[in-house]
């Protein structure tokens, strides 16, 4: 399981500098981000080298923030092997929120982040059907 840390920031210039210079000046170290905007504030999701210290660093920055747990996987990087997840998942009804890719290490493989409705079922699903969990230390 890995820990992402969502930002709420306002959707204008320089907010999403702001939380990338907070990050830097940390020296916390980013693996993967996505952003999910409105016309009027964004989500900044990360999975970062260092939860812990990236949360302290944003809230000493006022910056609204959330430590959701997800879910990192590594398949193979080849024509299906996302579908085959997905549908081991569907087929036990775990839903699926949102997904983002995780910078990978090894050629020949897609790493990738899901939110889902039941993480720990979803993590002994995944394990059973031969797919690779990723940890942080995975990704360091």
């Amino acid at each position: 399981m890995l820990q992402q840390i969502s930002v709420f920031v306002e959707n204008k210039s320089g907010r999403l500098y702001a939380v990338m210079e907070t990050l830097s000046k940390a020296t916390v170290d980013i693996r993967a981000m996505t952003i999910a905007d409105t016309s009027d504030f964004g989500i900044v999701r990360l999975i970062v080298n260092d939860a812990d210290k990236a949360l302290q660093a944003l809230n000493a920055e006022n910056f609204t923030v959330k430590v959701t747990d997800v879910i990192g996987f590594t398949i193979p990087d080849k024509f299906g092997a996302l579908c085959d997840v997905v549908r081991v998942l569907g087929e036990k009804d775990i839903n699926i929120e949102y997904s983002y890719s995780l910078m990978g290490k090894e050629k020949g493989e897609a790493d990738i982040v899901i939110r889902v409705n039941d993480t720990q079922k979803a993590e002994e699903i995944l394990t059973g059907a031969g797919v690779k969990l990723i940890s942080i230390s995975d990704i360091l």
